[in-house]
């Protein structure tokens, strides 16, 4: 059971009052921290999480993008932009079921193939609750249709730490209140006996840092006379050139800014695994925290403004995890295999998908370039692991489906 919870950074834990958090690093392991790809943004980190690749290898370079040859993908739900094999995937053709509850990437089929069950549309209105209700009714299905893994998008702390920062107090209530619906997952498993044979793992997609001030990098070539559609993610911005001849002028102009680093996209330093071009346009341009690269007009850059004409700071995520901590995201575990107590270092997020397919005994995605973490790496075996109980011996009543999360066809 995969959980992400969404803008959590690594040093959250440790504010105290999260007590369905602090069980899962008691009983099982806490990592220091999780280190998501580049751009460390939500679909960009999701799909490396589920496919243990990074974005030039998967494809998902951002939020949103530009295609060279498909067009605009922006925070799509369309699993043909991914060009590796997620999780999901990797688990149903080997014959392990699996259930999805809005993870970047399982709306659709991804070649010919999805989850056996699966939730559509995405609806960022449901709650953490609601989507614990429809996990453990998924464990209580007959032992013939239960599926094997089951992967779950929550809200985190993302929304509070974006508005009002990483240290306001508003931030750590909202991930108080992911912590209780945590807690009713944890207790529906006790319900049911289920550590014996279930791996509960919670990540998060990145981390957050504070930012207090915005450039507009499209804004900056239209003064040097340059013809370009901008695309920006708050840590870069993608330039697709009318002329892509003046790609060293664009490149010029954009470094002109004290604070702002350009390159043409297929000289991207290669420790960034970010090189893919039809993707990331003409010219890649970068900044640091506490910029961030955003239209002039846009809603983030507009509320960014005015929290620092009152002295406050924004929050935003996106920068290179390797320079920036702050970027860190959470992995715990707790369950099957996972020993009491133990503490990891820093774990890749490209290494999670191969951990996954290890503990349940198949074969990594395909396209896999992480590889399994070793402290968390423990195969099923005949000896140690316990079957399924059949939904009818359960303590706990079976709980109530929820409406459109039938078998996906």
């Amino acid at each position: 059971m995969l959980i992400s919870l969404d803008g959590v950074r690594y040093d959250y834990l440790d504010r105290g009052g999260l007590p369905a958090l602090e069980r899962m690093a008691r009983e099982g392991v806490r990592a220091e921290a999780l280190v998501p790809v580049f751009p460390s943004l939500t679909f960009p980190s999701h799909v490396s999480l589920a496919t243990g690749t990074y974005p030039d290898r998967h494809g998902v370079v951002a939020n949103r993008f530009l295609d060279a040859e498909r067009g605009e993908f922006d925070y799509g739900n369309d699993a043909s932009f991914l060009e590796a094999e997620p999780l999901w995937v990797t688990a149903e053709r080997q014959g392990v079921r699996a259930a999805v509850l809005f993870w970047v990437g399982s709306e659709t089929d991804w070649r010919g193939t999805g989850a056996s069950f699966r939730r559509t549309p995405f609806d960022g209105e449901l709650g953490e609750d609601a989507k614990v209700e429809q996990i453990l009714a998924w464990l209580d299905l007959p032992e013939a249709e239960r599926p094997g893994l089951v992967m779950s998008w929550w809200h985190g702390a993302d929304h509070a730490g974006h508005r009002y920062g990483p240290d306001s107090a508003r931030t750590t209530a909202q991930l108080r209140g992911q912590d209780a619906a945590l807690a009713k997952l944890l207790a529906g498993l006790d319900a049911r006996g289920a550590w014996a044979w279930t791996t509960l793992l919670v990540v998060s997609d990145h981390g957050m840092t504070a930012v207090n001030e915005t450039l507009d990098a499209g804004q900056v070539l239209r003064e040097a006379g340059i013809d370009a559609r901008v695309i920006q993610g708050g840590s870069f911005a993608h330039v697709h050139l009318r002329d892509p001849s003046r790609r060293a002028e664009a490149v010029a102009a954009l470094e002109a800014v004290d604070g702002v680093r350009a390159t043409a996209s297929d000289t991207v330093p290669e420790a960034l695994h970010y090189r893919l071009p039809r993707r990331t346009g003409d010219v890649v341009a970068f900044t640091d925290p506490p910029r961030m690269l955003s239209r002039a007009s846009g809603r983030l850059s507009r509320w960014t403004r005015l929290s620092g004409a009152f002295g406050r700071s924004t929050g935003t995520h996106g920068y290179d995890p390797q320079r920036f901590p702050d970027m860190h995201g959470v992995l715990l575990a707790q369950g099957r295999g996972v020993p009491a107590g133990a503490r990891l270092g820093r774990v890749r997020a490209v290494d999670v998908a191969p951990t996954v397919t290890r503990l349940l005994g198949i074969d990594p995605p395909a396209d896999a370039e992480g590889v399994a973490i070793p402290e968390l790496a423990a195969p099923p075996s005949a000896a140690g692991l316990a079957a399924p109980p059949s939904a009818a011996g359960l303590a706990a009543p079976p709980l109530r489906a929820l409406p459109d999360a039938a078998p996906a066809r």
